[in-house]
């Protein structure tokens, strides 16, 4: 990996062009994504269908955002600028969650499994409990850029990954829930409170990007004063850019989860609606006497006009011959 010095100015091309091989994320990226085709794969060979677009959402949305954030420009740049640093831990957030809970991965876990009563398991649902898993994300966030855990990742590897894992995780205590895994939500936690508790948390996730743009403090001050470069903004301008893309990204993430999240509720309901249909069918169909060989089919019986049965004066002469 090149010194910070020794990067080029980050220009439009470069952008682009600029990539790393990050091998932990890599070794992540495969093995996740080899997993979740063996899951598809077993799932289609038991003769059960998947839907086309879960897989799709999972290895573009999901794995690829891992990989622009761990391998892209942001990955090359994040010593040498903030807002790059900034844009990559909110894709680890928020965007590479969103996608990974979309694919539906633990949809494809054997019910009676280790994976799946591991994801169901008391210390799993308290983390996973409305409201404390936002706070998390909230917490995860605030003490990466205020405390010197930020500034200890930029110089060493290790804890950097170890910070992106901690991102990519606490991200996911939120948003695989809401969208897809009731079981680890309480009973209480209805589709309408999920949109509720979205919005909530979407208000949760501007903080940071607004406190890192407003804040008088620099964020890892030390080390971008020890690292100059002779291009690009200023160490406080490049803050309050990152901040504002932060707080950006965090809102231009929400609409579209909580669409999703309409989307699901719309999806269970019609679900709901189709087993009671076919639950009342089956009961009526039960109720219904036996036919008895031989007999004459029983027809339903008509109803009659009014006149026929009114014992009044009106119906008698209705009913009399003209």
């Amino acid at each position: 990996m090149a010194s910070p010095q020794a990067l080029p100015e980050l220009t439009g091309a470069r952008y682009l062009d600029a990539w790393q091989i990050d091998t932990a994320a890599l070794a992540a990226v495969v093995l996740l994504g080899a997993c979740y085709a063996y899951g598809v794969r077993r799932r289609r060979r038991a003769g059960q269908r998947w839907p086309l677009w879960r897989t799709a959402a999972f290895y573009l949305l999901g794995l690829g955002t891992l990989v622009v954030a761990t391998m892209s420009s942001l990955a090359v740049y994040d010593r040498v600028l903030f807002w790059p640093a900034a844009v990559q831990n909110i894709l680890l957030d928020l965007f590479a969650p969103l996608g990974l809970a979309l694919g539906d991965p633990l949809g494809l876990a054997d019910p009676d499994g280790r994976l799946h009563r591991a994801f169901t398991s008391r210390p799993v649902r308290a983390l996973t409990y409305p409201l404390v898993s936002s706070l998390l994300v909230l917490a995860s966030e605030l003490t990466i850029y205020f405390t010197p855990y930020f500034a200890t990742a930029l110089g060493n590897p290790l804890v950097r990954q170890l910070m992106h894992l901690q991102l990519l995780l606490t991200g996911s205590l939120f948003v695989l829930p809401m969208l897809s895994r009731q079981e680890m939500l309480p009973r209480w936690c209805s589709h309408p409170v999920r949109a509720a508790l979205v919005f909530l948390d979407g208000l949760f996730d501007s903080v940071p990007g607004i406190v890192v743009m407003t804040s008088g403090t620099l964020v890892a001050g030390h080390w971008y004063a020890a690292h100059p470069r002779t291009w690009g903004p200023s160490v406080q301008h490049d803050q309050m850019l990152g901040g504002g893309l932060m707080l950006t990204l965090a809102e231009l993430v929400g609409l579209p989860f909580i669409l999703l999240v309409f989307a699901e509720w719309w999806r269970a309901e019609r679900t709901k609606t189709a087993e009671l249909d076919a639950r009342l069918d089956s009961e009526a169909l039960a109720a219904s006497p036996a036919p008895v060989p031989g007999a004459a089919p029983v027809l339903p019986e008509m109803t009659r006009p009014w006149w026929e049965t009114d014992p009044g004066e009106v119906g008698t002469r209705m009913r009399r011959p003209r």
